[in-house]
């Protein structure tokens, strides 16, 4: 054999190993950045009022604190379920203290977050008052 057709061979097999290395590292980069991202800007924020019915922290590998608040009715209507969850552990013991009584959760809605180690909902809940 040719000792330039292996060099060849060899230089084609790098070029083709470092092509796929950068798509790869492209790939891995641009979803941190598309994560970090959506984490960080909020598609909508507001706020909802209610009895806090249930927190808990789920999850196999990544544990997230996960609630769920019975909204306000109007009389005459069904009362309707927000489910939510809590990134900051302060913000789950202030709710945890509050369980049971009317309370005011304020949330950020992130839209689009790729993985569920973030939280079951979209919904982030960033403070909590108590109204009685």
């Amino acid at each position: 054999m040719d000792t330039s057709s292996l060099s060849n061979r060899d230089q084609k097999v790098r070029s083709v190993r470092k092509w796929a290395l950068i798509v790869l590292l492209a790939i891995v980069g641009g979803t941190v950045l598309y994560t970090v991202a959506v984490l960080n800007f909020a598609y909508s924020s507001g706020e909802r009022a209610g009895y806090v019915l249930k927190l808990s922290r789920k999850g196999w590998v990544c544990k997230t604190w996960e609630g769920e608040l019975q909204m306000l009715a109007i009389p005459g209507a069904l009362p309707e379920k927000f489910h939510f969850t809590v990134p900051d552990e302060k913000v789950a013991e202030q709710i945890n203290q509050v369980l049971g009584k009317q309370v005011t959760l304020h949330y950020d809605e992130h839209v689009g977050i790729p993985s569920t180690c973030f939280g079951d909902t979209g919904y982030y809940v960033t403070g909590v008052e108590a109204i009685r």
